[in-house]
């Protein structure tokens, strides 16, 4: 218990050197995280029963060489390739406005500092010091944010392109 309080301190204090804009960062890459992880959890758990049973209704069809059979055998292929595709472009969105979200962050601090010099002048280092710690803790936090999120976002695209190319593969075309 007392290491998570210890935890809680730290990310507080991370907080409060880098700003309110911190939060966004953390919203954006939560939400990131927890679409990424149904996206997983899709492709490995859900996606399998989906295929199989695509396939044993391809293969239940008496019709299998028709024109009609192969635009119905299209339009599961499609419909299927929708569902694994589905949230990636809120997940690559997410990716690209993690660091935009810490540019934001960059402006503010900088404006902080701007404002410390028009007030204080230009002899107080110590909260020069405190705007731009301000200013590049937030766009360090976006982009750590991002980099998480494109290495995993590019492997689930990959994934999902794999699975489809499958699915094309396990349904003949006689």
């Amino acid at each position: 218990m007392l290491y998570l309080i210890g935890l809680w301190e730290s990310v507080r204090d991370f907080i409060a050197t880098g700003g309110d804009v911190l939060y966004f960062v953390a919203a954006a890459l939560f939400l990131m995280w927890v679409l990424m992880i149904e996206r997983y959890w899709y492709l490995t758990s859900v996606f399998p029963k989906v295929k199989q049973q695509i396939i044993d209704d391809w293969n239940a069809r008496a019709d299998t060489t028709s024109w009609y059979a192969h635009r119905i055998r299209d339009a599961w292929i499609s419909q299927a390739s929708d569902a694994l595709n589905a949230r990636m472009l809120i997940i690559r969105t997410l990716v690209a406005m993690c660091p935009l979200i810490g540019l934001l962050g960059t402006v503010t601090g900088m404006i902080s500092v701007f404002e410390t010099m028009a007030t204080q002048g230009t002899g107080n280092a110590r909260l020069m010091a405190a705007g731009i710690s301000m200013a590049t803790i937030p766009t360090m936090a976006g982009m750590v944010a991002a980099l998480s999120g494109l290495f995993v976002s590019s492997r689930l695209e990959s994934k999902a392109k794999y699975a489809r190319e499958s699915l094309i593969d396990s349904l003949p075309h006689h």
